[in-house]
């Protein structure tokens, strides 16, 4: 088996890790471990791409025009960026949004995170919220966030759309903006790209048969990539709910977490999540079991 070691000189020669990865592990679809292993590893690729006149001048227009999507539907007090990488989408949004809101974003990749913590400094925004988490298993609350959008992050999860969609579904609590390759309005080469990266489809069909209401599905007007075209799908969540107090939640159970000597601890699953470099690491796997945590800490 490939070392870590191994796989970083690999993507340094350019080799598609993923692809590679697949191979190695004799499997069809993107695992999570794959999944996480190859965006890791391009950390700090997309940041380094806004030097890029032409990367800049698309993250300008392709943000723009999510934060005119977004507004034409409503007037959030919050968002949250599901699958936020180094935050270059997110931040442009914030910049055309009209006004101050709560803004959230989660990632795989803790390292991707860090980066992304860092460019939104540099863009003057201090007060986003961001952790790592997973797709599967969002450590936000049911209804908290006002709207959730995506971009490009359900794209390698081919096959696994379904339970994706539920999670997303749960935490909106207005609308569900999916930015993601829009497989059934491509051209058969880009459909066969697609297949061969093991990409997502038909979130559309799939959330019409969960009952969602879907309001829009087409190509976006932007793309980096003509043969990885762009789909905007929007779906409504009519619902009066109000926004609970606290955000995040236990990835397992779903419940509010305490915060309790600078770590993060849910009484359900009795599991303490650490906070490493100020990012709270919020995937299943990251709790450490620690049954008496809270006796320990208020006893000193």
């Amino acid at each position: 088996m490939t070392t870590p070691g191994q796989l970083k000189e690999l993507y340094k020669q350019g080799q598609n890790i993923s692809a590679f990865l697949r191979k190695e592990m004799g499997v069809e679809h993107n695992t999570h471990e794959i999944i996480e292993t190859s965006y890791d590893l391009q950390t700090g690729s997309y940041i380094a791409a806004m030097q890029d006149e032409k990367m800049l001048k698309h993250q300008k227009e392709y943000t723009q025009e999510i934060a005119a999507t977004i507004l034409s539907l409503y007037e959030p007090n919050s968002i949250l960026e599901a699958g936020v990488g180094e935050a270059t989408t997110l931040s442009g949004v914030l910049q055309h949004m009209q006004s101050e809101i709560h803004a959230y974003g989660f990632d795989l990749s803790w390292s991707r995170v860090a980066y992304a913590k860092k460019w939104l400094k540099s863009k003057g925004f201090n007060n986003t919220f961001l952790c790592s988490g997973d797709l599967f298993n969002i450590p936000f609350l049911d209804n908290s966030v006002d709207v959730v959008y995506t971009s490009h992050s359900i794209e390698p999860n081919g096959g696994n759309e379904e339970p994706i969609l539920r999670e997303l579904y749960r935490v909106a609590r207005k609308y569900l903006i999916l930015l993601e390759p829009g497989y059934e309005l491509a051209s058969d080469e880009s459909r066969q790209r697609m297949d061969s990266h093991g990409y997502c489809k038909n979130l559309k069909g799939i959330s019409d048969s969960l009952g969602y209401d879907v309001l829009e599905h087409k190509l976006f007007p932007y793309t980096s990539n003509p043969l990885n075209p762009t789909a905007l799908t929007i779906i409504r969540k009519d619902n009066d709910v109000e926004s609970p107090y606290s955000i995040l939640a236990c990835p397992h159970f779903k419940t509010p977490l305490r915060e309790i000597g600078g770590m993060l601890f849910s009484p359900e699953a009795l599991v303490v999540y650490p906070i490493l470099g100020g990012i709270p690491c919020l995937r299943i796997e990251n709790g450490i079991f620690a049954s008496k945590y809270e006796e320990v800490m208020k006893t000193g």
